[in-house]
């Protein structure tokens, strides 16, 4: 017999009363916020846009699966967590298969070969597709910022693209990560070494990802903004040529403290003078580094505090120091405005890239071919699709709107259900003491399509 029942067993009492535990309690699983990833796909469509985007060469007669990312969302890392859930009702009904009566899902060693199976351009059309996704599913207005950055990612052997980082004194990837900064959406996630990205390298990403979101948004003024290791020439000349704006961090060098080097006095003075910790100022000027072909507006902020004095014989063990940030942008505006305004707001980035690397595992990237990681990279972003939209149903009233998805995995997602299929109805019992039971209703119902 395959389908054996474990036997009951007891337990200490309860005020007396024996308690027993079995494993008769019916179809169930744990996972009763499929139904909600189930309808956000149904409104967003992602998935089916990716399916489109890799056509499968095997007999379609022959197949008894379907893609979906919602065991990735549930906090399902890895493939081989897909063969404790081929049975999983709610998993079945997810794929449009009836809880019972339906096939059992995709094995590891399936959803291991589907990952394999795309060639390097059938993997450049999936991250395509995504960036279509963003740009036929985000309304945009007529200026758009967008984030680009890059986040180490260990590796798990001797796979392809695999660099050794002297900062995490180990090997891995440095996966460069586009997101949108009004919705927090993801536009592009790029698989690649873990080094500082080239000049080159980072012109060619903005360059395909400018063309392809002009056609969906050919009325907006794209900014893009990044810190130092994207403030190269060939980005800046990039987004000149193709018509965008920019905002990047610059390395600061001796002829740029030179230009800053009346001003720092002028603090350093204002600062002694004050009783202030910190002082700040800032200045705008127009700069060329040797290797640029036009002038370019620099923005400086500089600030003055007065930190430990390691030197021996100092009598008050403190002395005065200027810091100073440098950045380059094309845009218009008053040097604190686009520094602290514009230019620091990137650090919401950190916490969009902590979603869809730690709670969405998309560091496990443990294929040898560096392909199969990238479509890997691809699925995972699919996932933060389906949180997100689970996310965005959520009413602003509730605490949750704007919870971290692990949140709301915990409460919304992870709950225990009962599956009942009959003839002609598919009942799903969730707990009557479910903590968040009108939530999950009102998210449901708002995740429903328009209409009759």
């Amino acid at each position: 017999m395959t389908d054996d029942m474990p036997l009951p067993f007891d337990l200490p009492a309860v005020r007396r009363k024996k308690l027993t535990v079995d494993f008769e309690g019916g179809n169930q699983s744990s996972d009763g916020g499929l139904l909600l990833l189930r309808q956000a796909e149904r409104k967003l469509g992602v998935c089916r846009r990716l399916a489109e985007a890799m056509p499968d060469r095997r007999d379609p007669d022959r197949i008894r699966h379907a893609m979906f990312v919602s065991a990735i969302a549930c906090g399902h890392k890895d493939a081989i967590d897909l063969d404790r859930l081929r049975h999983d009702p709610l998993m079945k009904l997810a794929v449009g298969r009836c809880p019972e009566s339906g096939a059992a899902l995709a094995s590891q060693s399936t959803i291991s070969r589907l990952e394999n199976a795309p060639s390097k351009t059938e993997a450049a059309r999936l991250a395509a597709a995504l960036l279509d996704q963003f740009g036929t599913t985000v309304k945009p207005g007529q200026l758009e910022i967008l984030d680009i950055d890059d986040t180490f990612c260990a590796a798990h052997g001797a796979q392809q693209l695999a660099f050794w980082n002297a900062h995490h004194d180990e090997r891995g990837f440095a996966s460069m990560h586009i997101y949108h900064v009004t919705s927090g959406t993801p536009v592009a996630t790029i698989l690649r070494p873990a080094r500082t990205p080239k000049g080159t390298e980072v012109r060619t990403v903005i360059k395909h990802v400018t063309k392809r979101l002009q056609k969906h948004w050919p009325n907006t003024r794209i900014v893009w903004r990044g810190d130092g290791h994207y403030g190269r020439v060939e980005a800046m000349e990039g987004a000149e040529n193709d018509g965008t704006d920019y905002i990047f961090g610059l390395a600061g060098n001796s002829a740029l403290d030179a230009l800053m080097a009346e001003t720092a006095d002028n603090l350093r003075f204002h600062h002694a003078s004050s009783n202030q910790a910190k002082l700040r100022t800032y200045a705008s000027f127009f700069y060329q580094a040797g290797s640029w072909d036009r002038p370019r507006k620099v923005v400086a902020r500089l600030e003055c505090s007065l930190q430990p004095d390691g030197r021996e014989g100092t009598a008050t063990g403190m002395r005065q120091e200027v810091d100073i940030r440098y950045v380059v942008t094309s845009l218009e505006g008053t040097a604190q405005h686009l520094y602290e305004d514009v230019y620091c707001q990137r650090g919401q980035m950190e916490n969009l890239i902590k979603l869809h690397k730690a709670q969405l595992a998309s560091d496990r990237m443990s294929c040898h071919s560096a392909t199969a990681n990238q479509v890997r990279l691809v699925l995972h972003t699919a996932a933060f699709w389906l949180m997100h939209g689970v996310r965005a149903a959520i009413p602003q009233t509730s605490s949750l709107a704007t919870a971290e998805f692990a949140t709301i995995r915990e409460r919304l997602i992870k709950i225990g259900a009962r599956v009942i299929e009959h003839a002609a109805r598919i009942r799903i019992h969730l707990p009557s003491s479910c903590p968040e039971r009108a939530l999950f209703r009102t998210v449901a119902r708002s995740l429903m399509p328009c209409g009759p």
